[in-house]
């Protein structure tokens, strides 16, 4: 299994060598990466917190990206926001992933009415709204955290991972090596672990970029709502606050621009990623490319 994963591994450290456009989009995700650890050491990140600078100021040598009616530096408040909002799409991503996947294995290796009962849940909750489910939670719980709405939305988008991987698994099971292995005894779970998980990690790997970029986004519809942590500067917390104190219509641009500009980075940043991992899962996407 070492050994696989290694050769894998290379493979893909090559194919991101001679893909500009997976170069370009980790190169955007690392910028606002650098943001957040360089920042605070230029910048006090606790004017980020309400009634610490004075109010409604335009951009400035001392204010760079001005501030908000609420009192906050909205440089400091990127710094911190940015962060968070990434965390939020990566534990969800994680989450989901690592359930559907999971799930995805078990359904397409073992079949029958393992199959069957993965299956039509995966099928039940395809057909349930995700943003109905997501409201009807997020306005449910009292004291809404980052990692409480990573989880939330971790729960509602792991079905699509589930049948990719049960699709992919469904094929992999009947290659003559995974017979081999039965033949010499192996057991169901050193199959799954060591013969059949190495030829899924590209895929899974596509599908965490993915479920990352749907969870920002679903994320951001949340907090633009108004549901999102009341405490937490984030991304999109940030806009709803803009939109509360009608930043736009009074002309305040720098409360509500500069976060949607890192939020615009940030998605062309996952797509081409994701794109670039879609094209590394599917070689008929690198022959048309």
């Amino acid at each position: 299994m070492l050994a696989t994963t290694m050769r894998r591994a290379k493979a893909v450290i090559l194919y991101m060598l001679r893909t500009p456009k997976l170069l370009l989009g980790m190169a955007l995700l690392a910028s606002l990466l650098l943001l957040s650890a360089v920042g605070p050491l230029f910048v006090d990140i606790d004017d980020s917190r309400s009634i610490s600078v004075p109010s409604n100021q335009p951009p400035s040598a001392k204010y760079p990206l001005g501030t908000t009616s609420g009192g906050r530096d909205m440089l400091a408040v990127l710094i911190v926001g940015t962060p968070q909002t990434l965390r939020m799409g990566l534990l969800a991503g994680i989450v989901g992933v690592t359930l559907g996947a999971s799930l995805g294995l078990i359904a397409g290796y073992y079949g029958g009415r393992i199959d069957m009962v993965i299956s039509t849940a995966t099928d039940t909750m395809l057909t349930i709204p995700p943003l109905a489910i997501l409201l009807v939670v997020a306005a449910s719980v009292r004291t809404m955290s980052v990692d409480n709405m990573a989880i939330i939305i971790a729960l509602l988008s792991w079905m699509f991972t589930a049948r990719t991987i049960r699709a992919q698994v469904l094929s992999l099971r009947e290659q003559p090596y995974v017979h081999m292995a039965r033949l010499a005894g192996l057991r169901d779970i050193r199959i799954i672990f060591e013969e059949i998980m190495p030829n899924i990690l590209p895929i899974a790997a596509a599908s965490f970029v993915g479920a990352t970029s749907g969870a920002v986004l679903a994320g951001i519809g949340l907090e633009v709502l108004g549901l999102g942590p009341q405490r937490t500067p984030t991304l999109g917390m940030t806009i709803y606050w803009a939109q509360l104190y009608s930043a736009l219509i009074r002309g305040l641009w720098w409360w509500w621009l500069p976060p949607i500009i890192v939020l615009i980075v940030l998605f062309v940043g996952l797509f081409l990623v994701s794109a670039a991992m879609d094209e590394f899962v599917n070689p008929r996407l690198r022959r048309q490319g």
